[in-house]
This record gives C-alpha cells, sequence and structure tokens, in this order.
C-alpha cells in the first residue's frame, strides 16, 4: 500500500499568511524495504515553512559534501526563506505536516522578522518554548493526515490571533512587483523610500533582499517551463537571462548542480533531487554532483524539510 499525501489550501482566515498546507503519512512499515540514508538537494521557493516530522526521524542537514556527520534539528521546526539549496538526509519514509508560509508570516507567527529566520533552520522550541512540544505531541497523537491538517490550521488560527499580520504597504506592493518581475529599482522608486529602507523593510518581511528573492523566483518559473522539453537557451532568454552562460551560472549557485544534471535526474517533485556525494567536494562544481537515478522522497514541489 503507497504512501498517503494530502495538500490543502488554507481557510480565507489564514490565507493571507499562508501559501498551502500539506500532510504525508509513510505507507504501513514493511510494504517497502527502507532506503539506505541518502542525500537530497532542497531547492528554494523563497517561502518559509512550518514543519512537523511526527516519525522517530528527526531533521538531519548537511554543512557540504564532505561533511560526513551533519546535524539534527529536531522534529519541529521552522525552514526559513532561503537563496540556494540545503541538503538533507532521506531515510526511511517520514510522517509529517505543515504549511507553506507567505511573507509577513514571521512577525504573525514567531514574533520576529523573517530576515532572522531565513537562510537557515530553527527549532521550534526556540520560538514557541513549551507550547512547540505541546504541538508536536498533540500532532503525533492523530492519526489521520486530514485530522493533523485540522489540528495545525487550528493552532495556526489561535497563533495569528495573539499577533494579526500587519504588512507594509511598499512591501505589499513591492512583494507584486516582485512576483511580476518588475526591476527592483522601479520598486524602490515607487515605494518613496531609499534603497536602503525599502530593501530593509522587504527582508524583515520576506527574509530575502527583493534582488535574492526575484531571483529565486525566476529560478522557480524556470524550472516549471518544461525544461525536459524546451531547449535551455529559450528558456534563458524568455525568462530575462542575459544568455545562456548566465542560466546555468545562476542554476548551479541556486541547485548546486547544471541544468543538465538536473534534467537527467528528471525528479518526481521539482524542488527535491537525491545526490550521490560519493563524487563531490567542496571543491567541486556544481555539474560535478552526481545525480541518484531514483528519487527517494516524493514529497510536495516545495522544500518542505
Amino acid at each position: 500500500m503507497a504512501g498517503m499525501l494530502l495538500t490543502r489550501i488554507p481557510p480565507p482566515s489564514l490565507r493571507f499568511v499562508v501559501r498551502s498546507m500539506w500532510a504525508a503519512e509513510p505507507g504501513p512499515a514493511g510494504a517497502l524495504p527502507h532506503p539506505a540514508p541518502r542525500r537530497e538537494h532542497v531547492l528554494p521557493t523563497g517561502d518559509m515553512h512550518l514543519v512537523f516530522r511526527l516519525s522517530d526521524t528527526p531533521l538531519r542537514l548537511f554543512a557540504d559534501p564532505d561533511d560526513s556527520t551533519g546535524w539534527t534539528v529536531g522534529h519541529a521546526m521552522v525552514g526559513g526563506a532561503r537563496s540556494a539549496f540545503y541538503a538533507r538526509e532521506v531515510a526511511a519514509p517520514t510522517a509529517s505536516v505543515g504549511a507553506q508560509l507567505r511573507p509577513g508570516a514571521a512577525w504573525a507567527l514567531f514574533g520576529m522578522p523573517a530576515s532572522a529566520l531565513a537562510e537557515r533552520h530553527t527549532p521550534l522550541d526556540a520560538l514557541w518554548g513549551g507550547a512547540a512540544g505541546d504541538a508536536l505531541d498533540l500532532l503525533q497523537g492523530l492519526r489521520m493526515p486530514s485530522a493533523r491538517l485540522d489540528a495545525l490550521e487550528a493552532l495556526l488560527v489561535r497563533r495569528l490571533a495573539q499577533r494579526p499580520l500587519a504588512l507594509h504597504p511598499a512591501v505589499a506592493r513591492g512583494l507584486r512587483g516582485i512576483a511580476d518581475g518588475t526591476p527592483v529599482r522601479d520598486l524602490v522608486r515607487a515605494s518613496g523610500y531609499s534603497h536602503r529602507h525599502f530593501a530593509s523593510l522587504f527582508k524583515e518581511a520576506a527574509g530575502l533582499a527583493p534582488k535574492r528573492l526575484q531571483r529565486v523566483l525566476r529560478f522557480q518559473r524556470l524550472l516549471a517551463t518544461a525544461p525536459g522539453i524546451v531547449p535551455w537557451v529559450e528558456l534563458a532568454l524568455a525568462l530575462g537571462y542575459s544568455d545562456q552562460s548566465h542560466c546555468i551560472r545562476e542554476f548551479g549557485d541556486i541547485a548546486g548542480m547544471s541544468p543538465e544534471a538536473y534534467r537527467r535526474a528528471a525528479p518526481s517533485a521539482p524542488n527535491h533531487v537525491c545526490v550521490d556525494r560519493s563524487t563531490s567536494s567542496k571543491t567541486s562544481r556544481p555539474g560535478g554532483i552526481r545525480i541518484a537515478p531514483t528519487p527517494l522522497h516524493r514529497g510536495p514541489p516545495h522544500d518542505r524539510p
């Protein structure tokens, strides 16, 4: 019997803070052999994520291809907005539930700017104290993914009531412009603020500076535009890269591999690519990473831990 993945659009009361919610449940023990631990590049979407891992296996991350030890984050965490991939361990299938969060959610749900959580994973107990453990216990006690989604939804509604979202109007306009590909200089001019002030307001809400977020969103459009069919050079020009070399260079910086390596991997979830670290090192070029032929993780298309 295969595992189960449920996704949900949040209710109107959460929709301006939460982009989507999901719950994953692996198949019954013994249905499939547990693979040996492997590593996976999780590619950035520009969003922040709140995740509860409900199985025994905590999240383990690695600093670089030569890091054989890594470090454990835990079972409940916030994955901040990132401008490049991170590497995690993938072993036995894991039950989990989480939410993909919109800019501004960090203030509303965690009481701090998104910039303080960006480019890293933060254990949830560092933000919520004992309430993080209570939430994890509650979710672990529920057996159905739908019930876990209901419980997480109720939890976020209660949290939001304590500190309602207040997104600066200039940031809200800037986010719309970033998504549309408007040049950052035009957004700064329209805001009426200096470049430094606008960038500071933007990072507090979104976690990333405007140009970095725009870079990640363009990368995501690249992944979504049939890269297995359309030649890379055509995609590069259509999406605003200066040339094919620019596209390949940015792809390597963000994904940790070349576009062709990504294409050969053909991951079932666009932002999750298993890698074989045996042929890579700290000094390897991104294109030198060998891609596992079959991705082990088949989660939803975002960078959930």
